[in-house]
């Protein structure tokens, strides 16, 4: 015979060697079975918390596959256009092969945890997992708000490692034998400003020429360009709202520019099938967009030439921020330039790389505390450095 509750606790039953616990739903029964009686008080709390919460018979039946199905259809359309399609493939090749025929009121952390062993056994880097964990708890916390869960089971799940790995740059002659190089390139006004200036490749590429202020000598950076699937090259938003900058330009960047403008202009006059609309600084020999693998090949070619050793294009930004650091831009400032949010950020990028920076502040704090010579006030005794006070001028002595 069922044990009765109290109105809206459910009911709790034993059947052969198992307790029965159910619980009405939208005029529906949900039911589950466990080993012992107090199992089933706490399983009946639980989701008699969740009804409360919002939790109907329908979100109980959801497995974890239908669910994700659901929150991506809603939540792709809040986020960046190239977005989108990585939470989708990160879902469908991370998460859903190994959780999605969970219920997803019955995942627990034990589940989630398996999740990030399965994939560092499949060889699957720290990053990749760590953005799996991002999308899977991001999906979960909403189901929390939702009612459909009483707490997110990917909440405090142990992350692998960050994976660090070596930052290649080029030093000052470095960069002046790659810029020497560069000479005759089409690309060659756009390699000044990315060892100049330390603007990610995006945001380069997404430049026109309505953003540069020739008489400031003055370059705002509003956009990015970035390749989405499906929709082919396009003009985004910066990744963050610290992208979003004005940075000043030295004269020999400017005149780069000059020239390159030149180039521009003749190749609008003289070629037919030429597309000016976008009017991007760097655009392909028709005035559309570049094509960000004949850029790479043209920035290979030059360091090629030049007899440098071959870094990742992005490199040039960090060559950028390692100069300025290096010689004297203060941290805050070099932050502001490179578009990051705060400066604490370019010092946990960059802090390890600029040991002639800790090397100048040794000295300057060495020298700011040099002994001098200097006559101290008080105890002549002190004065004269006689460390101790004389016995005769301690209380108590013999006058």
């Amino acid at each position: 015979m069922a044990e009765r509750r109290g109105r809206n606790e459910g009911s709790i039953w034993k059947e052969r060697n198992r307790y029965r616990a159910a619980i009405s739903m939208n005029g529906r029964r949900l039911t589950r079975s466990f080993f012992t009686k107090s199992d089933c008080v706490a399983w009946l709390r639980e989701m008699s918390t969740q009804v409360d919460c919002g939790l109907t018979y329908r979100n109980t039946r959801l497995t974890v596959g239908q669910y994700f199905e659901e929150w991506l259809s809603t939540h792709v359309l809040h986020l960046r256009q190239k977005t989108s399609p990585q939470y989708q493939q990160i879902t469908r090749d991370y998460i859903l092969p190994v959780l999605g025929q969970y219920r997803l009121k019955d995942l627990r952390y034990e589940h989630v945890d398996n999740l990030y062993r399965t994939l560092l056994s499949k060889d699957v880097s720290a990053r990749t997992i760590r953005y799996v964990h991002s999308i899977l708890h991001r999906g979960l916390e909403d189901a929390v708000r939702r009612g459909i869960l009483l707490r997110n089971p990917a909440h405090g799940v142990r992350l692998p490692r960050k994976e660090h790995f070596e930052m290649r740059f080029f030093d000052e002659h470095q960069v002046m034998q790659f810029l020497q190089a560069a000479k005759g390139s089409r690309y060659e006004a756009l390699y000044h400003l990315a060892v100049k200036t330390g603007m990610r490749q995006g945001e380069l590429l997404g430049l026109k020429w309505s953003d540069l202020d020739w008489k400031k000598g003055a370059l705002r950076i509003r956009r990015q360009l970035q390749r989405v699937n499906g929709h082919g090259r396009i003009l985004t938003s910066p990744k963050t709202k610290n992208a979003y900058r004005t940075i000043l330009l030295g004269e020999q960047t400017l005149q780069a520019l000059r020239l390159h403008l030149e180039f521009q202009n003749m190749e609008r006059r003289f070629l037919v099938k030429y597309d000016p609309v976008m009017d991007l600084i760097f655009v392909s020999s028709v005035g559309t967009p570049v094509e960000v693998s004949n850029m790479i090949k043209d920035y290979k070619l030059v360091l090629a030439k030049a007899g440098l050793p071959l870094i990742r294009f992005h490199d040039l930004r960090h060559t950028a921020a390692t100069l300025m650091l290096n010689n004297g831009v203060p941290v805050l400032v070099a932050s502001k330039i490179l578009g990051h949010s705060k400066a604490s950020t370019t010092l946990d990028i960059y802090g390890h790389l600029i040991p002639a920076m800790q090397e100048e502040a040794a000295r300057i704090m060495d020298d700011l505390f040099t002994a001098i010579p200097i006559e101290l006030p008080g105890n002549a005794a002190v004065n004269r450095g006689a460390g101790k006070p004389r016995p005769e001028s301690l209380p108590g002595a013999a006058v």
